[in-house]
């Protein structure tokens, strides 16, 4: 455990050394924030050096290496030195005056990061479910001079998805200089840390004290500390009311399988067709490096920015701008998230323009032109990526299934309940509705439009008539769990503190703790059934491959130690979710053509991955030489991978060949890699 404990500080004084640097840029946009929005000074830190990193290489003006993260890092000083150069004095004393706040708030994000990050080390393979691909995304992008990065599935193509989440990863491996299979395991923790802290924020917020109140009650300056812990456990630990329906019906949780919560909606529980639901906790304990995870503190960040435009009362320009540029950024890493919160900017935009108007028709004219904006800066700061990036999507469709109204219940049931508990809330004290309130109003209309959307249409993909819906329900019912959950903490403590009969509190209390009992249950099931918590084994994330393939482990270790840039090698071809592709995912380096059904996905066409299939075979199983040597020079293949599953997937092996062809550089057991003459 003491090995793991340098890159666990390594990476803390890292990223909190960002957030110190970009301090000014959340004091300058979170102000009227109880704690200035300290807490999303580091998520604000990792985004600008990342998009500076990200556009330069673009632009092909600087190259991907250490001194260029450097440079973006010295440009986010300077940034942060233009906030504040005329205002240093006020910023000096109000920062001071937030130093107990500042110092909680590292200390729960330091307890938040090494708390997941001792978790992931009980069981810290980089394998199953699409560890692969994202691990192979990361390292494909360390091995780029420029972007977009090589895709190591299909040689000569650039990544044809949504890579700006790996990207981020690739940046903080090569600034901390630490090996890729220890910091994919740190990234997890991360980003658990980092939305952790940024939900209490938000929560803390939505209670705020102004400290300037000296008189301020004991019990109410409580609040934000209840309210904040409360919306993070919710946001980071908490599930559905699945685990309620198992104990309903089985009087125990003997056999419980915590995946289950995330497909319920399947026809294995009575439901017509198969869905997706996921949730952060669940993402969280899967570890999977995906898009939907990778943004989801830049969502958080959105949804502060947008809270800040509400407590202020007015659409400041730099505040549009500011949420242009997180459009961007959601397009690069999660696209389903762009309209997502195009829509809810744009409602916020409504609202604040109504408070200012009064008057309909100049509210829609000003919010119309507000969107139009922020839609053209979105284009603009994430241009480079949509001249390299085709579209994965083939339209919209209607939904052939419904999702059953009790598996919806049992789903979505305890929001359902708290909602309806809020407008109530609401209609009984109108008089006193605050501008938050309607914030919270905004979340929950988007929330319940995302969960009802796709019992209605779906958008289009390679998968089969009974998953149609499924990714669509995946993407879109993720956010709407974001948001009720920052909601759900507001309204619970909101009402329970202005309810005045004792006995209708304390019936709202214990209604709220039944169903929260079933809820934060869920991570004792997930966390214990995923990784025991018995056996430590470390940060590093390929102990696995030594075991369960040694030889080729020997092999990819020698690549990634010798090979500079990103020559093709090639390797056996197979199926998604197996062991395949290997050795690009392991290394960054392309191969021919690694998952089939995933670079299906991103290409929107089979022809491709069908055709390289072919080839391959003819690789290895080729008995004529010229052919083979022309294939090789056609690909521009510089090595030849011939391992465990080399053997097993191509029987015809014809090993002759390769003493003609080139020459063993690299040999243990029976596995070797050839180095191609030309």
């Amino acid at each position: 455990m003491l090995n793991d404990f340098f890159p666990i500080f390594a990476w803390w004084i890292i990223v909190s050394g960002l957030g110190i640097i970009c301090l000014p840029f959340a004091w300058h946009l979170f102000h009227r924030f109880w704690d200035y929005g300290y807490a999303f000074s580091k998520i604000i830190g990792i985004l600008i050096v990342s998009y500076l990193v990200w556009l330069w290489g673009s632009l092909k003006i600087f190259s991907f290496t250490s001194q260029t993260i450097w440079l973006a890092i010295a440009v986010t000083v300077g940034i942060n030195f233009l906030i504040i150069r005329r205002q240093s004095k006020k910023f000096k004393k109000e920062i001071k005056s937030r130093w107990r706040i500042f110092a909680f708030e590292e200390g729960l994000f330091f307890i938040a990061f090494t708390t997941w990050a001792y978790i992931r080390s009980f069981q810290p393979d980089i394998y199953g479910l699409e560890k692969f691909m994202d691990y192979g995304f990361i390292n494909s992008i360390l091995r780029s001079r420029f972007f977009p990065p090589a895709d190591m599935w299909l040689a000569g193509k650039t990544i044809n998805y949504y890579y700006f989440g790996h990207l981020v990863a690739a940046v903080l491996t090569k600034l901390s200089g630490l090996n890729s299979a220890i910091t994919y395991n740190l990234m997890v923790a991360l980003l658990f840390g980092l939305c952790f802290t940024a939900a209490f924020c938000l929560g803390a917020n939505l209670f705020q004290t102004p400290l300037k109140q000296k008189k301020t009650g004991q019990k109410k300056a409580k609040l934000p500390f209840l309210s904040g812990l409360f919306t993070a456990c919710l946001l980071t630990l908490g599930g559905n009311l699945q685990p309620l329906y198992w104990w309903l019906k089985n009087k125990n949780f003997n056999g419980y399988w915590y995946p289950d919560a995330t497909r319920f909606i399947v026809p294995k529980f009575g439901a017509a067709d198969n869905t997706i639901h996921e949730f952060p906790n669940y993402s969280f304990v899967v570890a999977d490096l995906h898009g939907h995870l990778f943004n989801l503190p830049f969502v958080l960040l959105m949804l502060a920015l947008l809270f800040s435009a509400i407590l202020s009362k007015k659409v400041k320009s730099s505040s549009l701008a500011l949420a242009s540029f997180l459009l961007a950024i959601f397009f690069m890493t999660n696209a389903w998230d762009f309209p997502i919160y195009l829509l809810t900017l744009g409602l916020t935009i409504l609202y604040l323009n109504f408070l200012k108007h009064r008057q309909w028709a100049k509210t829609l004219i000003q919010t119309a032109k507000s969107i139009i904006f922020c839609l053209f800066l979105a284009i603009l700061f994430s241009l480079p990526f949509h001249l390299h990036f085709q579209n994965i999507s083939q339209g919209i469709g209607l939904v052939d299934f419904h999702s059953p109204a009790w598996m919806l219940l049992v789903l979505w049931g305890f929001p359902l309940i708290t909602s309806f508990a809020f407008i109530i809330f609401l209609a009984a004290n109108s008089a006193k509705i605050k501008n938050k309130d309607n914030f919270i109003l905004i979340l929950l209309g988007v929330s319940w439009l995302l969960i009802l959307t796709p019992e209605l249409i779906y958008v289009k993909d390679i998968y089969i008539h009974s998953h149609q819906r499924a990714n669509t329900m995946f993407k879109l019912t993720y956010q709407a769990f974001v948001m009720l959950s920052l909601s759900i903490g507001y309204i619970i403590i909101q009402i329970l503190t202005r309810i005045k009969q004792k006995h209708l509190k304390i019936s709202y209390l214990f209604l709220n703790l039944f169903f929260l009992t079933f809820i934060f249950i869920y991570p004792h099931f997930s966390v214990l059934s995923y990784y025991g918590l018995k056996n430590y084994h470390g940060l590093y994330g390929l102990n696995y491959l030594q075991r369960s393939h040694p030889d080729d482990y020997q092999a990819i270790l020698w690549l990634k130690r010798n090979l500079t840039g990103q020559p093709v090698i090639v390797e056996a071809v197979g199926e998604s979710y197996t062991d395949f592709g290997r050795v690009s995912a392991n290394t960054g380096l392309p191969t021919l053509l690694g998952w089939r059904v995933h670079e299906w996905l991103w290409r929107g066409s089979f022809d491709e991955p069908g055709k390289r299939t072919e080839i391959v075979r003819q690789i290895y199983e080729s008995k004529n030489l010229n052919q083979t040597r022309q294939l090789l020079k056609q690909y521009q293949v510089k090595y030849l991978f011939l391992g465990s599953l080399e053997r097993k997937q191509y029987p015809q092996l014809d090993k002759s060949k390769w003493n003609q062809l080139g020459k063993v550089i690299f040999s243990s057991g029976k596995t070797k890699i050839y180095q191609i003459i030309d």
